[in-house]
């Protein structure tokens, strides 16, 4: 019995139809699907980490990429090598390859000119730094390695504690829209000591201190901002001596009290009313 040509190519149809179902399905089992994961793995632990992470809403395959050459490539050498089947990179190699696609707008932050960056942006895509050189890969968290800085800054400290103890980031921005000096609330959170509520409170405590110096604050420090006054009456008589701003103006506080002012004077000589202090008599 011959079948027509219409039968024929319904059958056909049918068949590609059904094909290409089952081949789409199968591709999206594998792609997106992470129970196609424990076809080779024991994934029970993984799995779990997974749930509990900031990745929990993206499918394994989102960043373990295995692509359909390399399914195939270990099937094949399963099947040649049984036990022993080739390695591949979607392991702990490939997820650092995808950071870019969700994280793009992390990767930007700190971007100020094509030739001036800071946080993300200049480590990232300037130096080109990869993202596994800073951050640990603790399965599916990746926290930020504070080890990592000393890599490339080397003998840096932090008013002479060492950067091995104190992270670069407790002072740097790097997630901020705006390049900023660090602001003062990232000193007193440690410096609990040091008054909000002084003359200087507004300014950054980057005016004064050099966190990367052991040096003290000095008369010239103070000259940036005061130069007139440094240099102008009994100021400029005490500077010359080489008597200290902060001998008399004690730091933070600043401003003399009346109870001060006539001990401090008497150290070195009978008392004279400050107010004349900006003169020379």
């Amino acid at each position: 019995m011959r079948i027509s040509h219409s039968v024929k190519g319904f059958i056909i149809a049918v068949f590609l139809m059904l094909t290409f179902l089952y081949g789409y399905r199968y591709y999206h089992y594998t792609q997106t699907d992470p129970d196609f994961c424990s076809s080779c793995h024991l994934v029970r632990e993984a799995y779990i980490d997974w749930q509990r992470s900031s990745h929990s809403r993206v499918v394994c395959q989102k960043c373990h990429e295995i692509g359909i050459l390399e399914q195939n490539q270990r099937l094949l050498s399963y099947i040649a090598r049984g036990v022993d089947p080739i390695s591949l990179n979607h392991g702990r190699q490939k997820p650092w390859l995808q950071c870019e696609g969700c994280h793009k707008t992390t990767i930007v932050q700190g971007a100020v000119s094509p030739d001036k960056a800071y946080g993300h942006a200049k480590h990232a895509i300037i130096q080109k730094i990869k993202c596994s050189a800073c951050h640990l890969n603790r399965q599916h968290n990746l926290p930020f390695n504070g080890d990592s800085c000393i890599q490339c800054h080397q003998n840096k400290e932090v008013h002479g504690i060492s950067i091995r103890e104190f992270s670069c980031i407790n002072c740097h921005p790097f997630i901020r829209k705006h390049l900023v000096m660090t602001p003062p609330e990232k000193c007193t959170k440690c410096h609990l000591e040091m008054s909000i509520k002084n003359p200087k409170s507004k300014l950054s405590c980057h005016y004064c201190h050099k966190p990367h110096l052991r040096e003290k604050v000095r008369n010239a420090t103070c000259a940036g901002c005061h130069k007139t006054e440094v240099g102008l009456g009994q100021h400029g008589n005490h500077a010359k001596q080489g008597i200290e701003c902060m001998y008399c103006h004690k730091p933070h506080i600043w401003n003399i009290k009346e109870t001060e002012k006539n001990r401090l004077c008497k150290e070195c000589h009978s008392y004279k009313d400050p107010r004349s202090f900006i003169y020379i008599f």
